[in-house]
């Protein structure tokens, strides 16, 4: 009687453990799983060193770009028809909203830096923890995120369709006109042409040594010299690896309070780690790091130095890096019309 009386418990734990199961999967939202391959293309320039500048030209669906633009302008993705990806990507301003978060449907906030969406392209990874793999898997993250969108695919495609214009122009594109693959096809290849080729840092590596002042030359020097580029190099002076923030010493508090990458994959060594970001315009997207908690880009560099290099700098050096920062800052590519 004990055995069967044991067998029962067990049984009615896999039933109720199945239950469970059933019940959580029933009640996350459906991925998309939408595949998005565009044929954009970037001319590249290889130099030496460890900074590679950006591109000039693309090769790019003009038409399918600013399909993407107008839709990326379009308050029609959110929910109640009030927040647009330009209301947190101000493309001609930095690529982000100059807030330390941005605000979504309903006045609700969300609880990390709006990251620049300009050179967003050349990113290993998208978001803060980098948990969509490209510019097309991201696309999806803020329409159906509740305090940012709050929107549905369904929703979005049955009110453009009611659009005129939209509705014509997805026809001519495609004979399955308004989808959700469609859609996120168009988003992708304009974001993919918000560039900023021709920094003064760019036109210094491509050999105009007129293009940087004195003090950035210095600064470009040190930023070599203390290590700066085992994080931020590459075409994007970083977004090509993650790192934890507070690698060698101690950082301040208020940026411990964002686990990073570990609340994707809960294994220990992830946390406060982050996807490095791009140092691309950065002297226009104040405030800086996840939680957008530092205002000024000298402080941000002195925090980054003494918590992930271990470098304590003086006044000079700040000043020399912050001038060389400001290099990396390049005028937005123009789509041909």
């Amino acid at each position: 009687m004990l055995i069967r009386y044991y067998i029962f418990l067990l049984m009615m734990f896999v039933v109720f453990l199945a239950t469970m199961v059933t019940y959580f999967f029933s009640t996350q939202p459906e991925p998309d799983n939408i595949q998005i391959l565009t044929d954009t293309s970037y001319n590249y320039t290889a130099v030496k060193g460890p900074i590679q500048p950006i591109p000039t030209t693309i090769n790019v669906n003009t038409q399918w770009a600013r399909l993407g633009k107008a839709l990326f302008n379009s308050t029609l993705l959110s929910r109640d028809n009030t927040i647009a990806c330009v209301s947190c990507h101000l493309i001609n301003y930095g690529g982000d909203d100059g807030f330390p978060v941005s605000t979504g449907i309903d006045n609700l906030t969300g609880s990390r830096n709006s990251p620049t969406v300009l050179n967003a392209a050349f990113n290993f990874r998208q978001f803060w923890d980098g948990r969509s793999k490209d510019l097309a898997e991201q696309v999806s993250g803020p329409v159906h995120n509740p305090v940012e969108m709050g929107s549905k695919w369904p929703e979005i495609v049955e009110k453009l369709k009611q659009e005129p214009q939209f509705n014509h122009v997805f026809l001519e594109l495609s004979p399955d006109g308004v989808t959700p693959a469609n859609i996120i096809k168009a988003i992708t290849i304009f974001e993919e042409t918000l560039i900023t080729p021709n920094a003064p840092i760019d036109q210094y590596l491509m050999g105009n040594t007129n293009a940087l002042s004195e003090q950035q030359k210095r600064g470009y020097d040190k930023f070599i010299q203390f290590g700066c580029v085992t994080c931020h190099q590459g075409r994007n002076i970083g977004g090509n690896l993650y790192q934890k923030l507070g690698r060698i010493d101690t950082v301040p508090s208020y940026l411990l309070d964002d686990l990073g990458l570990y609340e994707i994959t809960k294994k220990p060594n992830d946390r406060y780690v982050f996807k490095v970001p791009s140092l691309r315009n950065i002297a226009e997207t104040a405030p800086y790091f996840h939680n957008g908690s530092v205002s000024t880009l000298p402080e941000a560099v002195t925090i980054m130095a003494k918590s992930q290099l271990g470098v304590t700098l003086s006044e000079e050096d700040i000043s020399d890096l912050v001038e060389l920062l400001k290099s990396f800052s390049g005028p937005l590519y123009r789509l041909e019309q």
